[in-house]
């Protein structure tokens, strides 16, 4: 399979502090978060963007001040639609802490790498996208300033990447741990993921609970 540079035309929507009301999500959409850095305690919610794979992109920029954002958290809580994350980890206790919010359902592409792609141990979003749709991602703008009043346009196409070909991965995904059997154990991880968010906020972050010491 040859790997090409992304480059798909993409429609881009920036919107400021939420979503507009009466947008069509379906019942399945990718979701990604931009913060200040990777500390749930330190660093705060910046960039929220959102795809249903359809090439459009909707991104919600946070001011810092108004986090209210009632039509993206009822997005984020319905439970009729399924988020779909690359290590929703930090992504769903990120949007804890400053949304104030418990999203589900939640699908982690990232566990359902480790899960079934067992014979490679580079599951980082850039690597899976590579092997599983021949496509090359940019990840020059990953540590940028997310918190800036104006985002570049380059800011933009990278916060768009990382979220328009996830509904496609997660469809890789999907099969091959439907053929290994492994869809049942991936649901229970993806299930967890809203306690083990709170496990993070609460301090636990780096211990395991479920070691012996």
């Amino acid at each position: 399979m040859s790997t090409e540079t992304y480059a798909k035309a993409v429609e881009i929507h920036l919107h400021q502090n939420d979503l507009p009301a009466g947008l069509d999500w379906g019942d399945t959409i990718a979701v990604d978060t931009e913060t200040q850095g990777l500390s749930l305690i330190r660093d705060r919610l910046c960039v929220v963007q959102i795809s249903t794979g359809d090439g459009v992109c909707h991104l919600v920029q946070f001011s810092g001040d108004d986090f209210s954002a009632p039509n993206l958290k009822a997005l984020m809580t319905d439970p009729n639609v399924t988020k779909v994350f690359h290590y929703a980890r930090f992504d769903v206790s990120m949007m804890k802490q400053w949304l104030d919010i418990t999203i589900h359902p939640i699908y982690c592409t990232k566990i359902a790498s480790k899960l079934i792609r067992t014979y490679t141990d580079r599951h980082g979003l850039k690597d899976v996208t590579r092997e599983l749709l021949g496509i090359e991602l940019s990840k020059q703008q990953q540590s940028s300033d997310w918190a800036a009043q104006t985002l570049s346009q380059d800011q933009l196409d990278y916060a768009a990447s990382d979220v328009l070909n996830l509904l496609m991965i997660k469809h890789k995904l999907d099969i091959m741990l439907a053929r290994e059997g492994r869809t049942l154990l991936a649901q229970s991880c993806f299930d967890f993921l809203g306690t083990r968010g709170d496990l993070d906020l609460m301090g636990w972050s780096e211990v395991d609970i479920f070691s012996h010491s």
